[in-house]
């Protein structure tokens, strides 16, 4: 009896010192006094501004399911999913590009390449962007893809692809700097309440809640959160390296940034493609159930990208410092910050997830069995760690891009076979499975190529076999 009481007392004593020490590691993190607490801040206020963009953009959802139905919320889900996809690669991959090569160009006190890829890289993504939109506009008016019912608002969301791929590119800069509100908040709080704002504002006009209306919602939305933004980050940029030389190095950085490109557009597949297909086989009414208990699960995701976002410079200043040890221990700790909290969230929104599905309307409680299957690909993903962010900040991209080309391709394929045999339940199977494939190749990735194990379980018996 004697040892399980030494047992409780040691750990009562311990809790009892975390207690006490908790004030002070809250002023650590919070006033960043070393490169860990900073990291740690930086995923504190990732996730901070991913919670306020969750609530804004849950509620304007609702909003928009509620007024229109199902029918017109289904199309708008459909057009705006292109945006998504066509605005993401419209970048060129360099988003993801200015986290891998500004940090490096700071840390080597290169201002003028730091000057130049902010302003290459702004314009350029803006450029090709808007051809895109241009294109495709060609496209719809000779080849009219889709129902008539689909053609107006999908002509009308084109004029964001131009203004959400600059804004997919300052994300990128914002990250890089390590300016997390400023990288966020205007793209994923800003914008939710632009949409919210404008279709309040259509309503009291007594213009008709239809698709169309919220597609030009989205434009505005779009717009103006982008340009708040870019006026905002000029001034910091400025701030920051001041005025000077620009120097352009843009075969290097597109050379560098094809890959993350591919990865980018695989992502990009990933969280599409079962949208897209279930629009193809099944109703708009069945295409908004599911966006709205896909959307509501992949709530989890934010803890990944959370912590993805804010380590992902300080692998990169790492790896340029040429600390591999301090490198390994922070790709652990990262590992531990992405999953515990996952699964919390997960246990979380499953429990509240029939009443948040019965706040877009009755009939979307129909997608509830899409959550449980979902949650389990999601948890296997944030099990593995930010290993894609790994592999894309230190010079492995290519065997990134392999594995999220493999991952895209098998979604596709998978969504084709499963969702004209089980409908939305098949698409939550592929997607599921898929992602737990794919977040372990990557992970096998990071520990073959670089020696780093990111899997949480292995860290766990790593930590076991160190305390005993």
């Amino acid at each position: 009896m004697s040892q399980p009481t030494a047992t409780i007392a040691q750990t009562d004593g311990r809790l009892g010192q975390l207690l006490k020490a908790l004030p002070t590691i809250v002023a650590d993190i919070y006033h960043a006094r070393t490169e860990r607490h900073r990291a740690q801040r930086d995923a504190f206020a990732v996730f901070g501004v991913r919670c306020a963009s969750a609530g804004l953009l849950y509620l304007s959802q609702i909003v928009l399911a509620r007024w229109m139905g199902g029918n017109e919320y289904g199309i708008y889900v459909f057009v705006w999913t292109w945006v998504m996809i066509l605005g993401g690669l419209s970048d060129l991959g360099l988003g993801v590009g200015t986290i891998r090569f500004i940090p490096h160009y700071r840390e080597g006190g290169d201002k003028a390449h730091v000057r130049g890829m902010f302003l290459g890289a702004s314009l350029l993504s803006f450029a090709v962007g808007a051809a895109v939109a241009v294109a495709c506009a060609g496209l719809l008016h000779f080849f009219k893809p889709f129902d008539d019912a689909f053609m107006m608002p999908a002509y009308v969301a084109l004029l964001c692809i131009p203004f959400y791929s600059l804004s997919w590119v300052q994300d990128g800069i914002g990250k890089a700097f390590a300016w997390m509100s400023l990288s966020m908040v205007p793209p994923y709080v800003l914008r939710p309440a632009l949409v919210l704002t404008c279709m309040i504002l259509a309503m009291a006009f007594g213009l008709p809640m239809v698709a169309i209306t919220a597609a030009a919602a989205a434009v505005v939305a779009t717009a103006g959160a982008s340009i708040v933004q870019a006026v905002l980050m000029r001034v910091r940029v400025r701030e920051t390296v001041g005025k000077g030389s620009r120097s352009y190095d843009f075969p290097l950085w597109l050379k560098a940034s094809w890959p993350l490109l591919i990865v980018n557009a695989s992502e990009l597949t990933l969280q599409s493609a079962d949208v897209l297909i279930v629009s193809h086989y099944m109703s708009p009414t069945d295409v908004a159930i599911y966006f709205a208990a896909a959307k509501t699960m992949s709530l989890i995701l934010f803890v990944h990208y959370a912590v993805g976002s804010s380590v992902a410079n300080r692998f990169s200043a790492l790896a340029a410092r040429g600390d591999k040890d301090a490198l390994n221990s922070f790709a652990r700790e990262a590992s531990h910050w992405t999953f515990w909290p996952s699964l919390a969230a997960g246990v979380g929104i499953l429990a509240l997830g029939i009443p948040l599905l019965w706040l877009f309307g009755p009939q979307f409680v129909a997608g509830y069995p899409v959550m449980l299957i979902l949650v389990a690909g999601f948890l296997f993903r944030a099990a593995m760690g930010p290993s894609e962010f790994l592999l894309n900040m230190l010079g492995k991209q290519q065997i990134s891009a392999v594995v999220q080309v493999s991952m895209a391709l098998s979604s596709i394929a998978l969504n084709l076979l499963l969702v004209p045999l089980y409908g939305l339940i098949g698409a939550a199977i592929a997607t599921s499975l898929v992602l737990s494939l794919g977040a372990l190749a990557n992970s096998v990735a990071v520990s073959r190529t670089l020696g780093i194990e990111v899997a949480v379980w292995r860290n766990l018996k790593r930590a076991k076999r160190e305390n005993a």
